[in-house]
């Protein structure tokens, strides 16, 4: 496991604030799964309220865009979007450092109405819409399920503190009882009656058992949780990002100095006949 998780982050790349590491304690006690998942978490939160904000606008300016008020309303619902998609891009510097993010392009004065109307809806605003309302669901989906599990995991390691609160906790099948305890599997008719299958936390041996396995699973899951919160975040990025230049690699390349660069165009070049001495 050691060698497949060291192949895995030797190939992520290394502008992410989210780093995995071999060990999984010293993952654990990283701040890598608690921005993890802060940044799902929160997304479960606020990816919800930026998807009805931005479907609101658009719907409404796209329903009185046969009216008079129909240029300023899709300047007004281009804005919005825009703002929408800043908080997420402010979230993601809980992913990202501030100088890995693309910066957006500068943007000049335009005149007239109808201009505007063209600016306010570019390419980078349908990216914007796209990722806001067209996304949301499948990253709602995964965040929620990688949350939860995390979140499920983490209250059983700290099982042994709480165990005894509950007087019905289950987790899969159960029935009602008004024992204390919590109980893991398939308890059709109580934790003591007839084809019960899986485990009934009732006393402290039980519970720091539980908690041990626990424990297991939720330092494995934390790769899941650190993997999840950076696919996330490079989805993030690249709908919000600016767009990126074919010929970048190009231009570096003719920037950098080539195998005379070094030599002054004054002095021109070398010639074993050359001398220094000042006639």
């Amino acid at each position: 496991m050691s060698t497949a998780i060291t192949s895995v982050r030797s190939r992520a790349p290394d502008d992410s604030l989210l780093r995995l590491r071999a060990n999984p304690l010293r993952l654990a006690f990283s701040a890598a799964p608690w921005r993890a998942a802060g940044y799902l978490g929160g997304y479960m939160l606020v990816g919800a309220v930026l998807c009805s904000v931005a479907v609101t606008v658009s719907v409404t300016a796209a329903a009185l865009s046969i009216t008079v008020v129909a240029v300023p309303l899709l300047i007004a619902a281009a804005a919005v979007v825009h703002g929408c998609a800043g908080v997420e891009r402010g979230r993601l510097r809980l992913v990202f450092p501030a100088r890995a993010l693309s910066a957006e392009p500068e943007r000049r004065p335009i005149r007239g109405i109808l201009a505007r109307t063209k600016a306010a809806w570019t390419e980078r605003t349908w990216r914007e819409a796209g990722l806001l309302v067209g996304l949301w669901a499948p990253l709602y989906l995964l965040d929620t399920a990688v949350f939860a599990t995390w979140l499920l995991l983490l209250a059983g390691v700290a099982l042994p503190a709480w165990y005894w609160a509950p007087t019905h906790s289950c987790v899969g099948y159960c029935v009602s009882n008004a024992e204390r305890g919590v109980e893991f599997g398939y308890f059709p008719h109580g934790p003591h009656g007839a084809g019960a299958g899986g485990l009934y936390v009732d006393t402290l041996p039980k519970a720091l058992l539980a908690a041990l396995g626990f424990l297991i699973l939720f330092l494995t899951f934390n790769y899941v949780l650190v993997l999840t919160a950076r696919m996330h975040g490079r989805i993030v990025r690249a709908a919000l990002g600016a767009p990126a230049d074919p010929l970048a690699e190009a231009k570096r390349v003719l920037q950098r100095p080539g195998p005379l660069g070094s030599f002054s165009a004054v002095e021109g070049p070398i010639s074993p006949f050359r001398t220094d001495t000042t006639y």
